[in-house]
């Protein structure tokens, strides 16, 4: 197999944990947008490959439960809200909890600021409404 062959079958592998961890597939995001210059691909691509290609499938010391409440914790942390939501359903979609995500959220307020936790819990609770009716 040419490193191109490798290439190719190492994104493929991505697409589908992403898929297997999200519950739908990434291709429709990773599509290009009007006036999206070429190697706005090649930056999909690499964080692909690099999120689901090498970190998510690493779970010989951390399983895919617990990188998934971490990541949670991570982007309610930074605050990047868009990802927060694709992170919870991935949480959700790998056996944690709502309590134990609203449980990271009361640790996220002790260490992160009650407005910045507070503003990230917003998107738990529409993904709480979208995944078990509502909140």
């Amino acid at each position: 197999m040419n490193d191109n062959e490798n290439n190719e079958s190492g994104y493929a592998a991505a697409l589908d944990t992403a898929a297997r961890l999200l519950g739908t597939s990434l291709e429709q995001i990773l599509e290009p947008s009007p006036g999206e210059p070429a190697n706005g691909a090649d930056f999909k691509r690499l964080a692909t490959l690099h999120t689901f290609g090498d970190a998510w499938p690493r779970t010989d010391v951390l399983d895919t439960r617990t990188r998934a409440l971490i990541s949670v914790t991570i982007a309610a942390t930074l605050g990047t809200l868009e990802p927060l939501r694709g992170q919870l359903r991935i949480a959700l979609n790998n056996g944690v909890t709502p309590e134990e995500i609203v449980e990271a959220f009361i640790h996220i307020e002790a260490y992160a600021g009650a407005a910045r936790a507070f503003d990230s819990y917003q998107i738990a609770r529409q993904v709480f409404q979208e995944s078990h009716g509502p909140v």
